[in-house]
């Protein structure tokens, strides 16, 4: 019985521990992002107009022979 209390603050400092240890990853990912050459950091894509007019009005032709 005296085990249980122990798996308990066992399981929430593990807990704590994958945590901090995730946001320690996210502040690093968040640092070499800002230290990138060319990123896109102002949110405005380099491509511009993905869609527009293919073409005129389609002609279709019989096949000749």
């Amino acid at each position: 019985m005296s085990e249980k209390p122990d798996e308990k603050t066992s399981d929430t400092s593990a807990s704590d521990e994958t945590k901090r240890k995730f946001r320690e990853a996210l502040e690093r990912k968040k640092q070499n992002a800002q230290n990138r050459p060319g990123g896109n950091l102002d949110g405005d894509s380099a491509i511009h107009g993905t869609h527009g007019a293919a073409g005129g009005k389609r002609e279709f032709r019989r096949k000749s022979g």
